[in-house]
């Protein structure tokens, strides 16, 4: 059998950096360099590698994740049966919700990188790479849309988080649970993927998102401020436990909610935002019936890209509440 043709695009991360002359390790890696570093690839499938970027992926923007989705669009135009993008793992779990919004194929596009440098002892970037072809070749990889693959274990974009500064299994879906693994070379999957309506790639994205942590006794003037200069077209807050604040917050954010879209989610590692439990002023019951909209179980990094996707395609409040129910539902 012919092997499938998958496409490697490098935008530079942990995976792609050596030692720097000045200290420390920077990228200088790209796509073919990461692929001969990996044995057995080439026996694989037939690749296609492109250097994208060679960046630290704190230093990564949407035109960037733009750049990498009209590339990753293109490859499949012209047959590639699966695509595959390195990064830094810093950013990771955004990048992969931000594209998933928007991959409208069948085909995986997969995301990948590594927590040890290329030179480090037990580097775990050629592993990483060598399961992510492996989830790009399988067939079970259709239409799941985007998969983050990290220590064998196969996410979804929507789930997973980076929980650990420095480990190798710095990668879980703390909630529902990883969606596969990758053993021997072996694609399983432990459940099917349920794919949620992707949004138009808009014409341009200028509108900004406000993201806040809420803390114990901190000061809702910030809000009022970047709100008072219209720097920010949405606001989500990181708001405590199951999604409440503090009454001044509330204040702040019942006021801005009559102007723009504001989200709460919650704050915790884990779990939803409730809706009808608790009923003081500051608390879920409240908030909503003031206009402010719940994040469900997105995280607050992933809400906020969700209403920046929504303000960049002119969505208003109904449908942006929409978008909140089908992206912040549990399945």
């Amino acid at each position: 059998m012919s092997k499938k043709r998958i496409a490697i695009g490098a935008l530079g991360g942990t995976i792609s950096m050596t030692a720097s002359p000045s200290g420390g390790v920077t990228a200088t890696l790209g796509a073919r360099e990461l692929a001969q570093t990996v044995p057995g690839i080439a026996n694989m499938a037939e690749l296609s590698l492109q250097t994208l970027e060679k960046l630290p992926s704190g230093s990564i923007r949407f035109e960037h994740l733009f750049n990498c989705l009209a590339w990753a669009e293109k490859e499949v135009e012209k047959g590639a049966a699966g695509v595959i993008i390195t990064q830094g793992t810093d950013t990771l779990e955004e990048s992969a919700f931000f594209l998933d919004l928007f991959w409208r194929h069948t085909q995986p596009l997969v995301l990948m990188g590594a927590m040890r440098s290329p030179e480090a002892p037990g580097a775990d970037g050629a592993a990483n790479l060598l399961a992510s072809v492996a989830v790009a070749c399988s067939q079970a990889s259709a239409n799941r849309g985007v998969l983050v693959v990290m220590n064998d274990d196969i996410h979804e974009a929507r789930h997973v988080r980076k929980v650990h500064s420095t480990r190798v299994n710095a990668f879980e879906s703390p909630v529902f649970g990883v969606v596969g693994v990758v053993l021997e070379n072996r694609v399983q999957y432990f459940r099917p993927t349920v794919r949620k309506p992707q949004l138009p790639i808009p014409a341009s994205f200028n509108k900004k998102v406000l993201l806040f942590e809420h803390a114990i006794s901190d000061d809702p003037d910030i809000i009022l401020l970047a709100l008072e200069h219209a720097a920010y077209q949405g606001v989500v807050i990181a708001g405590f436990g199951s999604g409440h604040v503090s009454e001044p917050m509330r204040n702040v954010l019942v006021a801005a909610a009559g102007r723009i879209p504001v989200l709460v989610c919650s704050r915790t590692a884990a779990g939803s935002t409730t809706n009808a439990v608790y009923g003081y002023k500051g608390a879920e019951i409240d908030l909503q019936q003031n206009g402010v909209l719940m994040g469900q179980w997105l995280c607050p990094r992933k809400a906020r890209l969700l209403l920046a996707a929504a303000l960049w395609n002119d969505c208003n409040r109904e449908q942006i509440k929409e978008l909140l129910g089908q992206w912040g539902a549990s399945q």
